[in-house]
């Protein structure tokens, strides 16, 4: 990974930890050549230009009949019938028409298209045009969707099902991509079980990871769950000095200011340069990003609500800008606020709601503890609120960053 400028603060505003965490993200995956059906979510590293003209040929948009727009208004008589995948020949004389089918090439000899249903009078071997069609009507051009040469899509797009269906109609079967990302994700803590293990009262399951994890490949990235930190320094040291195979490393937990959170000492025995350790948000001050070597780093909090709204904030468009993609930044949706809800100022606040016809309904009055899970089932978005505000107002349009992200090519301010 190649090298980043650095920046030294002691705790940044989240939209400045937003920013920087981008800008240290740098793609720098190889590529592979891939067969269409196992692209979707992939990246393409390479430009691609249009091979062959949409339409290819001249055809008719719907069922009616094909005749010279100098005929319009007159009674014509019906010589053949075109159906799709037909190669009519020009035949037409003085007075007369095709009967086409939708899809169907259309001969030189004809230049307009006018529906059956708008026809007024069709018998079985003539047809009334109508007066008013004008010339051209539902005469699908060659090329007017797409000339050769032209760009089809550019390095970057990351492959949804329309890019696949247009790449296919182009007769496109494999694409050169970026490799996929090997992210490691790790949790900490003496006190975790995980799930398929039985845990007392005084042991916590390990929610963290799993969630990360869904929420990874809920974006078309494939993590691999590495396991615990072990609980010694010299151990974890060990454990972090592995894990530099990985082009990213997320953790949670331990990398607090407590004497068990050695965390951050274990990565910067093995090289990490931090871009950042402590961003003014709530919840997620403690959170940290940095590069090892040639791997990212992102480690956040150890509370359930607090590392999952974070790693979808800041760490999922890194993620996307490692990976190669062009659209990385978070998109906003304008939303009407519904009740008044308060938080304290000079700092950020992630706040959860639901959308829903450009509305936004904050969840449970912002009264929400950072261990919690369940106010995430409740909702479906983020209102992310600024440093020099107390108050969100009934009324007042925020701007809303939905669980099913929109990114864009752009970086935009989505804090309120």
């Amino acid at each position: 990974m190649s090298e980043v400028k650095i920046t030294k603060l002691d705790i940044l505003s989240f939209f400045d930890a937003y920013r920087i965490a981008l800008e240290g993200a740098k793609c720098t995956l190889s590529s592979e050549t891939v067969m269409l059906d196992n692209t979707l979510g992939r990246v393409l590293s390479e430009d691609l230009k249009v091979v062959k003209n949409t339409p290819s040929f001249n055809n008719s948009a719907l069922d009616g009949f094909a005749f010279k727009s100098e005929d319009a208004g007159k009674k014509l008589n019906i010589v053949a019938t075109i159906y799709a995948g037909d190669k009519q020949k020009e035949i037409l004389k003085e007075g007369e028409c095709y009967k086409i089918m939708t899809g169907a090439k259309v001969p030189s000899d004809v230049d307009t298209i006018v529906a059956i249903e708008d026809c007024l009078n069709v018998e079985e071997d003539f047809v009334e045009i109508p007066s008013n069609v004008k010339q051209g009507n539902a005469l699908r051009l060659k090329g007017e969707e797409l000339k050769v040469g032209d760009m089809l899509f550019e390095k970057g797009e990351k492959l949804d099902f329309s890019h696949i269906a247009l790449l296919a109609s182009q007769g496109i079967s494999a694409v050169k991509v970026y490799k996929k990302l090997s992210i490691a994700v790790v949790s900490t803590g003496n006190e975790l079980k995980e799930p398929w293990d039985s845990a007392s009262e005084d042991e916590i399951y390990n929610a963290n990871s799993f969630g990360i994890m869904a929420l990874l490949k809920k974006f078309d990235f494939e993590p691999c769950y590495v396991g615990l930190v072990p609980d010694d320094f010299d151990k974890t040291v060990d454990f972090i000095r592995d894990l530099k195979r990985y082009d990213v490393i997320i953790t949670t937990g331990g990398i607090s200011m407590g004497d068990a959170d050695f965390l951050n000492e274990a990565f910067e025995k093995n090289g990490l340069k931090s871009f950042f350790h402590g961003v003014n948000v709530k919840p997620g001050r403690p959170t940290m990003m940095g590069i090892m070597g040639n791997t990212f780093v992102m480690a956040m909090p150890g509370n359930p609500l607090t590392t999952l709204l974070n790693v979808f904030i800041l760490s999922i468009p890194a993620l996307l800008k490692l990976q190669g993609s062009n659209r990385c930044y978070l998109d906003v949706i304008t939303a009407k606020n519904t009740k008044e809800f308060k938080f304290k100022p000079n700092r950020s606040d992630i706040v959860l709601g639901k959308l829903e016809n450009g509305k936004f309904y904050v969840t449970r009055n912002n009264k929400i503890g950072s261990g919690m899970l369940s106010p995430l089932n409740e909702s479906n978005a983020v209102a992310i609120m600024g440093e020099d505000k107390s108050v969100a107002k009934e009324g007042e349009m925020l701007k809303v960053v939905p669980f099913e992200a929109i990114f864009t090519d752009k970086m935009i301010e989505f804090a309120n």
